[in-house]
């Protein structure tokens, strides 16, 4: 079954309603001042993950360019969800913000229910990463690229396993999608987090994996796992040489996660367009650059931002329903 987004008419027609409610404040007097104060970035995750290290990165150069403080405030519990009550719960005044991943546009798939609407309370921002998955498989299975891969899963259907973090999780998902737009069938095996699967995978209990750069580099480079494609829609600088699921057998393949910055619902727009722009200034400098190096930076305009979260809702949504995720 393939995976269909919406037109690229209607998802820019979504993305200037969720920012429309912004520009009625956008001339306040608090906006032309902002930021006058200590603001609160909350990351709904612990410390040392992926959002909490890139949301501090870029936040830290923030405060050095505003002369501003910009104070990340761990909020971690329920996949993200109690930190993004608070942010939805707080004025729109650009002193709360949220760096949040894409299971902010999960949660509504997998959850029966949220205290808040995912798109209604809250005003998109900018991105600040992407997270891009690798494929990676035991040395002992005999594919060297995606399309081996899919041609063995096409000729012995269930044969080939595949492990992950958990039904739901990016790992799943990635691998999943390729069996969707494939027509493969390979045998989705969950563990209690990426660790474990990973393990299980270098082992030879299961022979495919998909997971970030700094989670399988190590085994790759010992020759326990053999990489053979990356999730995004372009090739890696880390990876040159690896080509995308699209190049290499699965036509109109990408699927990579996201570090995003959220407000509240309300939020002025002209608050919205510093942030942004606060943003772009902070990663466009050369220590910044260089501690992003590996973290894939990422950004976009309010509007983009905007779009990739309807985008990826609709794509999240229909393959969790394809492999029979139901909502807790």
């Amino acid at each position: 079954m393939l995976l269909r987004l919406s037109t690229m008419a209607a998802l820019c027609a979504a993305a200037c309603a969720m920012l429309s409610t912004t520009a009625a404040n956008a001339q306040s007097p608090a906006a032309a001042s902002y930021p006058a104060k200590t603001v609160r970035v909350v990351v709904p995750w612990p410390p040392g993950g992926l959002v909490d290290v890139v949301g501090r990165i870029v936040f830290q150069k923030i405060s050095e360019n505003t002369a501003q403080q910009f104070i990340v405030d761990n909020r971690a519990g329920a996949t993200g969800v109690i930190g993004a009550e608070a942010v939805a719960r707080s004025a729109p005044d650009g002193y709360t913000l949220l760096v949040h991943s894409a299971s902010h546009i999960t949660n509504p798939h997998t959850m029966k229910k949220l205290p808040y609407d995912t798109f209604k309370d809250f005003t998109p921002i900018g991105l600040l990463a992407a997270q891009t998955g690798l494929i990676t498989v035991h040395p002992s299975l005999p594919v060297k690229t995606t399309k081996d891969l899919v041609a063995l899963a096409k000729a012995q259907p269930n044969s080939v396993l595949y492990a992950s973090a958990g039904a739901g999780s990016f790992s799943h998902l990635a691998i999943a999608l390729i069996d969707s737009l494939a027509g493969s069938k390979m045998l989705h095996v969950p563990y209690k987090g990426g660790g474990l699967g990973t393990t299980a995978t270098v082992a030879g209990e299961t022979q495919v994996i998909a997971g970030t750069p700094a989670a399988l580099v190590t085994h790759m480079n010992s020759g326990r796992l053999r990489l053979i494609a990356v999730t995004s829609d372009t090739r890696l600088q880390q990876f040159p040489q690896t080509p995308t699921i699209h190049e290499s057998g699965v036509p109109g393949y990408e699927f990579r996660g996201w570090v995003s910055v959220m407000g509240p619902a309300n939020l002025p727009r002209a608050i919205v367009d510093r942030l942004n722009s606060e943003i772009s200034k902070s990663m466009d400098t050369a220590d910044t650059k260089k501690r992003m190096e590996s973290l894939e930076p990422w950004t976009m305009t309010p509007e983009q931002t905007a779009a990739r979260f309807r985008a990826d809702y609709e794509k999240y949504g229909k393959l969790i329903k394809l492999v029979g995720i139901m909502p807790q």
